[in-house]
């Protein structure tokens, strides 16, 4: 029989080599985190007719897509009530939803067409959009200018709130940005509720504005995060060039991030390496494609 120390020395033994291994019988027990929804941002694919981006896009494996719906979108602000009803069914027949419209609103403007166009999106089921950014103008104050937004972005919301569709800020990297640091923006979101205006977080941009305070810019939006962007860049000499999500900056870290966080969806997927303009033949399609689904596995075996 041991002594009573001996059983002590033992326990505290066994304690701390407990301590110092992992619990793979707890970790083989955890349910694994949900796998969100991913859709696909569709700017690289304007100028198909919707059959046909509908069925490009449900052959990548998504099942939706943020669709630019501003000039050059995939419709026109000017004919948003006839050519939004077509997208939407378009893609309805092969199973994708619209996630988000992405549009030139920040303010409150008949010019822009801002109630039409998102009474129009929120009738037909889209339960968000992305705003157009907010720019410094170099000259002023930003204090003051940041100050001049506030009347804009509360209207918006007001409106937005109104009618039952949630406005996103997408964060971009540059010193014209509202957002591109992200305290700014986030100081300007703090007035609203966060179901009333979120983000549309940009982990690119994020890395390359703040290269390794990322995780504290994402500790800013984590609480009113709408939608979680991915995409990737390499840098480049004293620059960068976007990759695929493979071979890029941003990594597996970011979706250890999300998941802590208890984040699970909706993302967001943007091919930002193919080429504008570029002539949509058959060829581009099947790069399109081919790239968009890699990624989309790339992203996949992050999640887990």
């Amino acid at each position: 029989m041991l002594s009573r120390r001996a059983l002590l020395g033992r326990a505290a033994a066994v304690a701390a080599g407990a301590a110092l291994r992992p619990w793979p019988l707890l970790a083989a027990n955890r349910p694994a985190p949900p796998r969100p929804a991913v859709s696909l941002f569709t700017k690289h694919l304007v100028g198909l007719p919707f059959e046909q981006l509908a069925e490009v896009v449900a052959e990548i494996g998504v099942t939706g897509i943020e669709a630019p719906v501003r000039l050059g979108g995939h419709v026109e602000p000017a004919r948003v009530e006839e050519g939004l009803p077509r997208l939407v069914e378009a893609l309805r027949r092969c199973g994708l939803t619209i996630t988000m419209l992405t549009t030139g609103i920040n303010e409150v403007s008949a010019a822009a067409r801002t109630e039409t166009m998102l009474r129009t999106a929120r009738a037909l089921g889209i339960p968000r959009f992305r705003m157009n950014w907010y720019a410094y103008d170099g000259q002023r104050s930003p204090w003051v200018q940041l100050e001049e937004i506030k009347p804009k972005l509360r209207d918006l919301v007001q409106l937005s709130r109104e009618i039952g569709i949630q406005p996103c800020y997408q964060n971009h990297s540059g010193a014209k940005y509202v957002g591109a640091g992200i305290w700014d923006m986030a100081m300007l979101m703090r007035d609203h509720p966060a179901a009333e205006l979120a983000w549309a977080f940009d982990i690119m941009h994020a890395t390359i504005e703040g290269s390794t305070s990322w995780p504290t810019e994402f500790d800013l939006v984590r609480d009113r995060l709408g939608m979680a962007y991915f995409k990737n860049f390499a840098w480049a000499g004293k620059g960068h060039r976007p990759a695929t999500l493979a071979e890029g900056v941003v990594g597996r870290p970011y979706v250890d991030r999300l998941q802590q966080s208890g984040f699970a969806g909706p993302i967001c997927l943007h091919v930002e390496y193919l080429p504008e303009g570029t002539v949509k033949d058959a060829a581009y399609i099947k790069e399109a494609v081919a790239t968009s689904r890699q990624d989309l596995a790339t992203l996949r075996g992050w999640w887990g």
